[in-house]
């Protein structure tokens, strides 16, 4: 079965369980539902203690095949507003949440509105004739502080009173945003310039590359999820070995026998440490945000591919405020 047919009939089936009730209470607090949770961490250091934030991607998930719990319509049913990542990214959400989205209620895509069709990337995981381009904004720092300001201005036509509330965090994140990407380009300057080079399981980072001069060599999760096809792998071999790649990374979360294979047929060294959308530890601890994660994932492939990742040693990848109003699924 097809993912949009999958996915239609998680529709159907939730139509009932969103019609079955709920009494919605959260003290006036607006109710948002979000997907991967780099965006729910956002929205949820946006929104402050004036929003309740539900994320219904599972951390470690591939939310590009995720397919949402016929429960969550009840969620999307009682949500102020969903804002999801959009680019193509949560396609069978997108559709739970049409299907069941309340009067008055709004869905927003994120990346839709940070960037138009000129700044899209297509690749070897999302190549043009598929329709939808690389959808992972959130790797781009300066990409980051526009979700985060469409979330402030979404909130504050929502719940006008908190516009004070939403203002301050916003500024905050940005300013917090700003010393990240300073921090980026500093150690991105250290490492060496032919070893900028990133081939990863996921290809999450294009977005981050054509910010900072880095070149994505490429990756080895195909546009349809399957394992590359031989001659790919041997032209990824024969590319790490010619251009002298000294690291290739592969997830935390998936295991990759061919980036083991590439590694080892071409010398490189084998990091499996990358994480896509699953943020550090768990909720309530320091490094739980998406600073955490930008930091975890900038240090790993900088430091192994040669170079000095101090200038991140006196960067703030806490939280900003707590995390008591987001909902991370696990």
């Amino acid at each position: 079965m097809s993912l949009r047919l999958r996915a239609a009939s998680a529709v159907l089936v939730s139509l009932a369980t969103a019609c079955s009730g709920g009494t919605g209470d959260d003290g006036g607090l607006v109710r948002i539902v979000t997907t991967v949770s780099p965006i729910t961490n956002i929205v949820a250091t946006v929104g402050g203690d004036r929003v309740r934030v539900t994320g219904i991607v599972p951390e470690g998930t591939n939310s590009h095949t995720f397919e949402p719990r016929p429960s969550d319509a009840r969620l999307v049913a009682e949500a102020d507003i969903v804002i999801i990542n959009g680019l193509g990214l949560e396609e069978p959400t997108l559709e739970l949440a049409e299907a069941n989205l309340k009067d008055g209620a709004t869905i927003v895509k994120l990346a839709d509105r940070t960037i138009d069709r000129a700044e899209w990337i297509f690749d070897f995981a999302f190549p043009e004739s598929g329709g939808d381009p690389n959808p992972h904004l959130w790797t781009n720092p300066p990409y980051a502080k526009r979700f985060a300001q469409i979330v402030r201005d979404q909130l504050a036509t929502l719940d006008p009173e908190g516009v004070a509330v939403f203002d301050r965090n916003f500024e905050a994140f940005a300013e917090r945003i700003d010393a990240l990407d300073a921090a980026a380009r500093t150690a991105t300057a250290t490492v060496p310039e032919g070893n900028r080079k990133l081939l990863t399981y996921h290809d999450s980072f294009p977005y981050f590359a054509r910010a900072y001069g880095w070149t994505i060599i490429g990756a080895v999760q195909p546009s349809d999820f399957s394992e590359p096809t031989p001659r790919e792998v041997a032209r990824l071999i024969e590319q790490v070995r010619r251009e002298k790649v000294p690291a290739i990374f592969g997830s935390e979360v998936f295991s990759s026998p061919v980036l083991e294979q590439i590694a080892r047929e071409s010398g490189a060294t084998y990091v499996a440490e990358l994480r896509d959308d699953d943020l550090p530890g768990s909720k309530g601890d320091p490094a739980h945000s998406y600073f955490g994660l930008m930091v975890f994932d900038f240090k790993t492939f900088m430091k192994a591919l040669g170079g000095d990742v101090s200038a991140f040693d006196a960067f703030d990848a806490t939280n900003i405020g707590d995390e008591s109003n987001a909902t991370y699924r696990q």
